[in-house]
């Protein structure tokens, strides 16, 4: 059988082929002398940089409200469920030597959150500063009575829970079993019509990465221990690979239940503050707080750690975080822990 030979193309093809592309690179090349004249070079590559360099931990422009919600840190609450995707949390002292995590959502679509636990009145300060709406289960008396006093948006889960709390018996027993998720909080946000007041930021980021290391007054901290009482000690371990601090509560890996990895941190802030019983009228040893005025602290990134100071001016201001030169800090891409320790104890930095 014979095979069919390939037709040849033609010379003539060749040159229409020819012609038609010599004819589109040069209007290809006037588009981009075009776009060019109108868009500098330079101001191209900053833009390129600029996409780049956007912040991954919050959007600066949304205006969409923080939401801090209260977050069970007991034993037979773990392991919690969506501290991964909050973007800074506060840890801070309650009754028994107990402490409670205040964890702060913005622009996610967390589906569990929770334990959520009942709300103790200083923390309301910290959702004041950072014009957050507080979501809880239950509150103290003077958490109550403050609350009320002082206007703050809430959705408590024992006086308006509205479909967006719910108990898991598989899990724990109650009260270390109420969860929630960010589409149930704004569906709640939406349906009491809460204002969507947003501020500035309460810290400062950085999308180019912070090195302590380069100051003269920084230590290196790749472990660090934070004790409460004799009950809660928190601690942390450098990830030198992924430049994160991995989390630990009592000594054993603190795991997010959503994704089953450990919870870490990027920057860890901690400085000591009075507390002393509070005289309610339940009695349960509930505690105050002085955490309006000054004091040191450090704040820790990528391995090494450098003091600060701290100044809270008032209930609802926001607390300044300074290098010893009086310059505000900034922090670095990442999830950040406030951690707010007892006078009485110390903190180990090695």
């Amino acid at each position: 059988m014979r095979r069919k030979r390939k037709k040849k193309m033609s010379n003539k093809t060749k040159e229409i082929i020819l012609l038609f592309l010599i004819i589109l690179v040069i209007i290809l090349g006037i588009g981009v002398k075009k776009y060019l004249s109108i868009h500098p070079i330079d101001e191209i590559k900053d833009k390129i940089i600029k996409e780049e360099k956007k912040l991954k931990i919050i959007d600066l422009d949304s205006t969409t409200r923080p939401v801090g919600v209260m977050i069970d840190n007991v034993k037979t609450a773990l392991p919690q469920a969506g501290l991964s995707s909050s973007y800074l949390v506060y840890e801070i002292i309650v009754e028994g030597g107990f402490t409670r995590l205040f964890a702060l959502y913005k622009d996610v679509d967390t589906q569990m959150i929770g334990p959520v636990r009942s709300l103790r009145h200083y923390f309301i300060d910290y959702a004041l500063e950072n014009d957050a709406v507080i979501a809880h289960y239950g509150w103290s008396p003077k958490a109550e009575t403050d609350i009320k006093k002082l206007g703050v948006k809430n959705l408590n889960g024992l006086t308006n829970p509205g479909n967006m709390y719910y108990r898991n018996s598989e899990m724990t027993k109650a009260p270390h079993n109420a969860f929630t998720s960010m589409d149930n909080i704004r569906k709640q946000i939406d349906k009491l019509n809460y204002d969507k007041k947003v501020s500035d930021t309460l810290l400062n980021y950085s999308v180019d990465e912070i090195d302590l290391s380069k100051e003269e007054d920084s230590i290196i901290a790749n472990n660090i221990s934070i004790k409460y009482s004799n009950y809660q000690t928190t601690s942390y371990e450098y990830d030198v690979d992924k430049k994160v601090y991995k989390r630990y509560t009592n000594g054993k890996a603190q795991i997010d239940r959503n994704n089953n990895e450990q919870i870490s941190a990027k920057n860890i802030i901690v400085y000591n503050v009075k507390n002393y019983p509070l005289a309610d009228v339940e009695d349960k040893d509930r505690q105050e707080l002085e955490n309006i005025g000054s004091g040191d602290g450090y704040f820790i990134t990528d391995g090494y750690a450098i003091p600060i100071t701290y100044e809270k001016s008032s209930r609802s201001s926001k607390t300044k975080y300074k290098y010893l030169n009086g310059e505000e800090i900034k922090v670095n891409d990442g999830i950040t822990y406030i951690q707010i320790q007892p006078t009485n104890q110390t903190t180990i930095i090695n």
